[in-house]
């Protein structure tokens, strides 16, 4: 399968390729420098390698800065996603084309609501949500004015090696391994009530090309473990990793103006078209989180 994918160096991408490739795919990367939105310049390299398939991963993904740049997360995550819709109606073959969603887009969810399918209500809380809610619905408008077989996947959080700072586990392993260090006792954090649905982005990047093998154009599924942890348990999984006694103090500045208190999906319509099951454990998945940051500590 002729695969092209868009945000290949980001966090996902960088798990995606390489796996895509040892299955024997032939992947072609969107180029680094070029902006997703600028619709003419996508168009002349997707045409160009005539996909049978396309994994669109470039986006705004970071929640909290979003709120800071709702503009930019919805330029890019929007009209990205349009930009990208057009080129590939453009392309001889209609390639297979998975959307990149986010679980965000269910926001506030009551707990006998729990866990979240598929056909939940979105009640986007953040600009990002709302960003990926309407990359979402221009996906739905090709699949059914143009018959593209566009899917969606709505992944819940992914977690693994690579990941940016910026999020939660990476940025607590990193802080966790530097207080050890240093000999501090405390560590600041965000809102560790929340409770999250991790998944590992090994896992994951096996349900996207799953997906575009067997899912059902114009269909959309959830990317998740069925289970939820609270932030506040993860840090101190990752703590007891490190054999560190450490205090939390909550931090204001780490908290964003609104946030989502528990996201549980159900995976069972992806288990059910492509058989996927989750393989590794969040256990390894911390382990491995863990490892990178010493690696990287060691080397500054």
């Amino acid at each position: 399968m002729r695969a092209f994918v868009t945000g290949s160096r980001g966090f996902v991408g960088s798990w995606l390729v390489p796996h895509l490739r040892d299955l024997g795919d032939e992947v072609a990367e969107a180029p680094a420098d070029l902006d997703v939105t600028r619709g003419e310049a996508l168009k002349e390299v997707m045409v160009a390698w005539e996909p049978d398939a396309v994994y669109h991963l470039a986006a705004w993904s970071h929640v909290g800065r979003s709120w800071e740049h709702p503009e930019e997360a919805l330029r890019v995550n929007a009209l990205g996603t349009l930009a990208l819709l057009e080129a590939a109606r453009a392309c001889r073959g209609r390639p297979r084309v998975l959307l990149v969603s986010s679980a965000e887009v269910y926001g506030r969810v009551q707990p006998a609501d729990l866990p979240i399918g598929e056909d939940s209500p979105l009640r986007p809380v953040s600009p990002y949500a709302a960003s990926k809610v309407a990359a979402e619905f221009l996906g739905v408008q090709a699949h059914l004015a143009h018959g593209l077989a566009v899917l969606r996947a709505r992944p819940f959080n992914h977690v693994g090696p690579g990941q940016s700072p910026d999020f939660v586990v990476p940025a607590m392993a990193r802080r966790i391994l530097e207080a050890s260090r240093e000999g501090r006792a405390t560590i600041k954090v965000g809102n560790l009530s929340a409770r999250r649905d991790f998944t590992d982005v090994r896992d994951v990047v096996r349900a996207y090309r799953l997906l575009v093998l067997s899912g059902e154009p114009g269909q959309v599924y959830n990317v998740c473990s069925g289970r939820d942890v609270a932030i506040k348990e993860v840090v101190q999984r990752l703590a007891a990793l490190v054999d560190a006694n450490l205090r939390l103090e909550p931090d204001p500045g780490l908290m964003r103006p609104a946030d989502v208190a528990v996201l549980r999906g159900d995976p069972s319509r992806l288990v059910q078209a492509t058989g996927w099951r989750p393989e590794v454990s969040l256990e390894q998945t911390l382990a491995d989180v863990l490892a990178e940051w010493r690696e990287t500590l060691v080397t500054r």
